[in-house]
């Protein structure tokens, strides 16, 4: 399907035809790898002289060298999993005028901006049938092709009455009378709740 069909890539396309919204970034603060390399050189001292006077106070005597490869590993260990851990969670802004569950999400969140193209799409087409039928109908026809397919091994133009069977009337008439009017939203939210049921 081309881009021109108005179909899932039209609406799911990046932010390259809408923008989000800019979060600006905070500035990185420059780093010395001297200073990074000290910092782990003194945790490393620290840690390996503490464990090694404690063990010591017990009567137990370890290697200086095996307390300072314990310690070298378990802080590489740290760094590497640190490098993977995902970033932390949104915060809430307390401003006026924002409601305490108003996130804003810093970079570019794909999932969101899908969102928002679909709430745009179906909001401009609302009263606007020949819209709906040239840029809706054919993502939500599409939709419903590819839960027939993956769910139940058949599509509407290989097994027509089975597909209208697992569709549901409402939907299938939805996708088989193009020149009807936009549906309301409680329709909408019907056609929504048959996709979701194939």
């Amino acid at each position: 399907m081309s881009r021109d069909d108005g179909g899932l890539e039209d609406l799911f396309s990046g932010a390259a035809d809408h923008p989000a919204e800019e979060v600006p970034e905070a500035p990185a603060k420059p780093r010395s790898r001297a200073g990074w390399v000290l910092r782990n050189v003194l945790l490393v001292a620290v840690a390996t002289a503490v464990t090694v006077a404690v063990l010591r106070s017990q009567g137990i005597k370890v290697s200086v060298l095996l307390v300072v490869a314990a310690f070298i590993a378990l802080r590489l260990l740290m760094l590497a999993v640190s490098e993977v851990a995902p970033p932390p969670p949104p915060r809430a802004r307390g401003g006026r005028g924002e409601e305490s569950g108003d996130y804003r999400w810093a970079g570019n969140d794909t999932l969101r901006i899908a969102v928002r193209r679909w709430e745009q799409q179906l909001d401009w087409s609302h009263n606007d049938g020949e819209r709906f039928s040239r840029i809706v109908l054919p993502a939500l026809t599409e939709l419903a092709d590819e839960r027939l397919r993956l769910r139940h091994g058949v599509s509407r133009a290989s097994d027509p009455r089975r597909a209208r069977e697992l569709m549901g009337e409402p939907l299938w008439q939805l996708l088989h009378d193009p020149g009807r009017r936009p549906p309301k939203a409680r329709e909408m939210s019907a056609v929504v709740d048959a996709l979701e049921k194939i």
